[in-house]
Parts: structure tokens; C-alpha cells; sequence
């Protein structure tokens, strides 16, 4: 229905009613009679009745419930194994090397766990190291690097950011890399061996390419351009300060895994959000033919334990783990589906009773009365 409202009628302008004795009119602040501005534009508002909730309530569940069993069978599929190895127990064959430990030791102490595989692991398994109580998500620890260093900046490399202090300089040199993230990086050694029956000890080819983000590897990460020769490039910078080696020491064998660009390095440099955390360490890759990739059976984890985590009552971790299309063992989003699947069914039925209680009473369903 048309309106025949006007807004200068009731602003108090009365057609042919000019200002008289020299008055000037006050400027209104009511907004323009426009369609926007008076919000009447034309909208859709929808009625919520029995007859369009309930339908909802039952199609979500009827897909979610579905969704989330397929991601929790997907979940339950991925094999895992975990074993500490941090030696906090007087038993614990490393529980020497833990006592011991410190970042001014010089020589690695050495520990071996046994442990079995009840069944076999096939396809690509990758090998993590996990951490407990260790806060990288801590600000200042965030914020302790320099981006322009890792990217390979001549300027940085000599003049590191003041956010890496009290680890931007050791003396009147630079540090590289430098920063509280770099001076704290996961220097543990892992080796793995399957004691076949005759107790042979196979070692397991472990990957150590691979493991980072693409994007980390070929675009954060860079070393400085200018001299292929990663010592004479690093030349005028020092060690950080818990660091057994220089940066251009982290896989001399591989120059393509060197210095900035190492993968065990920039793993460590994308920091956890949570204090409990996993982070990749090698890959072993799948075998060719039917035999799996670790057989069920007995093995031995060699450690090179050099990380000290004791002093914070931090624990230390391998994991292996297979993984599928969506990722990692993680059944909590298929357990979130199924439970608001669920919840949504249980209520589109007590809804569903409500409403046929209120039309066996008064007849009325979905806001249309019902007579006979």
C-alpha cells in the first residue's frame, strides 16, 4: 500500500508557509524520506512454524551423522605409536642422559629403548618427535626472530632486529640465526633399527627432505645470495648461543639442506600454538611390492639425547603415525559431527511431541488452526 507520508510536512513545513520577518528555518536532522534511509526497503523474514524447524532439525542430522561416522572410521584407521623416552624414571634406560643433560655438553649421550609392534604399518609412515610443557606460544618467544635475516638480507645479517635480544648479539658479533626460537631448536637424533628373528638389526632409511612447509623451504627461508660457499656467506656472524655448530654446519653433506633453508630448522621455526605438541622429523617412505613399511615385531629406538627438558618438567616423545585424506589420527571432529548430529535429531523429536501435543489440544499447527 502506497504511504502519503511527508517528511517536510511533519518536520513542521507547511506548504505556501514561507518564513516571515527574516527567520530562518532550522535545518532538520531527521533523516531523507527515502526507501533506504526509513528502512523500508523490501526483505524476507521467515516465519519459524512446526512445519519448517522440525524438517531442519532432522536434515542436519540426517547429514552430519553420516559425515561424522565416515570421519571417525577414517580417524580410528590411521595406526599410531607413541613412546617417551624422556627418562624421568630411574628404570628408564635414559634416565642417565636426562640427569645429565645440559646445553654446555659437548658430546651427545647415548640411549636405546626396545619397544614392539603389534601390527603392521603400511604405506608412508612419518616419525615425529613430540614435546610436553614447552610454551612456544609464549609472546616474546614468538616475536624473538628476524624474518629479513631468514630471508637472507645482507643488512639483517649483520645488524639482526632488536626483537631477537638478549639473543641478537654474542660479544660485537651477530648471532645467525638469531632469537629465542632459533637458540631453543630440537637437536635430539633419532635411528631406528627392526630386529628381524634371528636378532639381525636392520637400520630404517629415515627422510630428513620433505619434512617442511614449501613455502617455508623456497620463499621465508633463503640463505645469503652472493657466495655458494655457506661459510665464507656466514662469515662475521657467530653461533647461537646453545648451538654445538654453526648455521652452515646443520647438513654439510647437502647444500640444498643447509644453513637457513634446513628442514629440521625451519620445522622448529613455525612455533605450536599449544604447550603439547608434534612436530615432523623424518618420513620413512613406503616400501615397493606387499611388504609394509614396518613390519610388526621388535625394534630399537637409538637416541643421540642432547635436548635437556628436566628443568622445565617437560617430556620428550617419538611418534609414528600413518596419515589419510585428512590428515592425522584426530577423532575429534568426526565425534563433533555424530554429537550434534544427535543433538539435533533429539530435538527435532521433542519438538516435533511439543507440537503434536499443542494440536491434540488446541488444534492448531504451524500457526494454521485445524477443524474437522
Amino acid at each position: 500500500m502506497a504511504s502519503s507520508y511527508n517528511a517536510k510536512e511533519e518536520d513542521g513545513h507547511v506548504p505556501g508557509s514561507a518564513g516571515h520577518g527574516g527567520a530562518a528555518e532550522a535545518k532538520s536532522k531527521k533523516p531523507d524520506n527515502t526507501a533506504f534511509k526509513q528502512q523500508r526497503l523490501p526483505a524476507w523474514q521467515p516465519i519459524l512454524t512446526a512445519g519448517t524447524v522440525l524438517p531442519a532439525f532432522f536434515v542436519i542430522g540426517l547429514i552430519f551423522i553420516p559425515i561424522g561416522i565416515g570421519l571417525f572410521v577414517t580417524s580410528n584407521n590411521i595406526k599410531e605409536f607413541e613412546i617417551d623416552y624422556t627418562g624421568v624414571n630411574s628404570d628408564s634406560p635414559c634416565y642417565s642422559c636426562a640427569t645429565n643433560a645440559s646445553w654446555n655438553n659437548t658430546t651427545p649421550c647415548l640411549c636405546s629403548l626396545n619397544f614392539t609392534l603389534s601390527q603392521p604399518f603400511e604405506s608412508n609412515v612419518y616419525m615425529y618427535y613430540g614435546l610436553s610443557n614447552f610454551y612456544q606460544n609464549h609472546r616474546r618467544y614468538v616475536k624473538s626472530r628476524d624474518d629479513s635475516q631468514l630471508y637472507g638480507d645482507p643488512n639483517a645479517l649483520k645488524s639482526p632486529s632488536k626483537e631477537c635480544e638478549p639473543y641478537r648479539m654474542s660479544g660485537a658479533q651477530p648471532i645467525a640465526p638469531c632469537g629465542a626460537i632459533a637458540n631453543s631448536l630440537f637437536n635430539d637424533t633419532l635411528e631406528l633399527y627392526h630386529i628381524e628373528p634371528n636378532g639381525t638389526r636392520n637400520l630404517i632409511p629415515l627422510v630428513k627432505k620433505g619434512i617442511a612447509w614449501w613455502t617455508d623451504k623456497h620463499v621465508k627461508f633463503r640463505n645469503p645470495e652472493g657466495n655458494d660457499n655457506l661459510t665464507v656467506a656466514f662469515q662475521g656472524t657467530t653461533k647461537p648461543v646453545n648451538w654445538r655448530n654453526p648455521v652452515y654446519e646443520l647438513d654439510p653433506s647437502d647444500p640444498e639442506n643447509n644453513g637457513f633453508i634446513n628442514e629440521d630448522f625451519i620445522v622448529w621455526m613455525r612455533t605450536a600454538a599449544l604447550p603439547t605438541f608434534r612436530k615432523l622429523y623424518r618420513i620413512i617412505q613406503k616400501k615397493s611390492g606387499p611388504t609394509p613399511t614396518l613390519p610388526s615385531g621388535n625394534y630399537v629406538l637409538n637416541i643421540a639425547y642432547n635436548y635437556p627438558v628436566t628443568s622445565f618438567d617437560g617430556r620428550k616423545r617419538m611418534i609414528l603415525s600413518t596419515i589419510s585424506w585428512m590428515g592425522g589420527k584426530n577423532p575429534f571432529l568426526g565425534i563433533a559431527y555424530i554429537t550434534v548430529g544427535s543433538i539435533c535429531f533429539f530435538l527435532g523429536g521433542g519438538f516435533k511431541q511439543a507440537a503434536l501435543n499443542i494440536w491434540s489440544v488446541h488444534g492448531i499447527l504451524g500457526g494454521v488452526e485445524l477443524s474437522d
